[in-house]
């Protein structure tokens, strides 16, 4: 019985297709994802950080030369009496925002588990301040927080809790407060969407079997809501503080940093050396020191997450 040999096309195919054809293929496929994020993700980081080692202001536009300044460039922002109180303004505003978010964005989630008419209406209502436009919602809460005009002003009066207005946006005792306020109001959304995704991915049965062994109520949410919840509070709060503590447009919306620097943050403080003192160099700095905290909280996450992993 005789072989027929196969053909050459045949041949040449299989030939494509082995491990070299394969693996040309993938590159195929990845390379516009890698010249992508290299062009929108990663000239920007390294022209920012290249930025910082030098004197650049308005006038290199123009000249096209830029002095290599080494470290100079950040020992100025460390020594600048504003850095202090804008990296507790960073700390504060962090923190404030996300314990307020987290707190109401879960019990909201709690609240939704319960199957209740109109309870997907109300959900999809949650996600308004998520879609708004930052500097939208910072002008409409600027008009709310207004101190003799606003909403908020005429409706604590009118209750009775106040006799005077609150100067809410232009008074250095309560600008943060404020804006914290606003933040958790923004945040609040996503909080709920990844917390109620969770909860749904736990099994009924389970705070069944916990109802036979007593386990209800708030027994119920720690011994059993919250260790199964855990990987996705983890990655709530890892994200919340990164979108958190580079938040710009809505603190520029409601105060533009003030009233004396009350609610300026490191991340106002590098838009205002930019792009107002146009000290570029400087703003470059301080722009990688929110980047290395920001990392700092990555890697935190990561370890601890691995940690827990490892324990099973």
């Amino acid at each position: 019985m005789s072989v027929t040999a196969p053909s050459a096309p045949a041949a040449a195919s299989r030939r494509r297709t082995g491990p070299r054809g394969s693996a040309l293929v993938g590159i195929a496929f990845i390379a516009p994802a890698a010249l992508y994020l290299l062009l929108f993700f990663g000239y920007p980081i390294v022209k920012n950080f290249t930025m910082s080692f030098q004197e650049y202001t308005s006038a290199t536009f123009f000249s096209g030369e830029a002095p290599f300044t080494g470290l100079t460039n950040y020992t100025e922002v460390l020594s600048d009496p504003i850095f202090s109180k804008a990296l507790l303004n960073t700390g504060l505003f962090t923190v404030g925002s996300i314990v307020g978010q987290f707190v109401l964005g879960m019990g909201l989630a709690l609240f939704f588990r319960k199957s209740f008419p109109l309870s997907g209406f109300l959900r999809s209502l949650l996600l308004l301040p998520w879609l708004l436009p930052m500097i939208v919602s910072a002008a409409v809460w600027r008009w709310i927080l207004e101190q003799d005009s606003g909403i908020l002003n005429r409706f604590l009066d009118a209750i009775g809790l106040i006799s005077t207005p609150i100067p809410w946006l232009t008074s250095s005792d309560t600008a943060l407060i404020a804006v914290i306020m606003v933040n958790i109001w923004l945040g609040i959304p996503f909080n709920v969407v990844l917390l109620y995704s969770g909860l749904q991915a736990i099994p009924e049965e389970l705070y069944e079997a916990g109802e036979i062994d007593g386990a209800t109520g708030w027994n119920a949410f720690r011994h059993i809501t919250l260790p199964l919840l855990r990987p996705v509070v983890g990655v709530v709060l890892l994200l919340g503080v990164i979108y958190t503590i580079k938040v710009l447009d809505l603190i520029i919306g409601l105060t533009g940093g003030g009233p004396a620097n009350a609610t300026q943050t490191i991340a106002t403080r590098s838009y205002e050396m930019s792009f107002i003192e146009f000290d570029f160099g400087q703003g470059a700095a301080l722009g990688n020191i929110l980047i290395v905290i920001a990392l700092a909280f990555a890697v935190v996450y990561l370890r601890a997450n691995a940690r827990s992993a490892s324990k099973g």
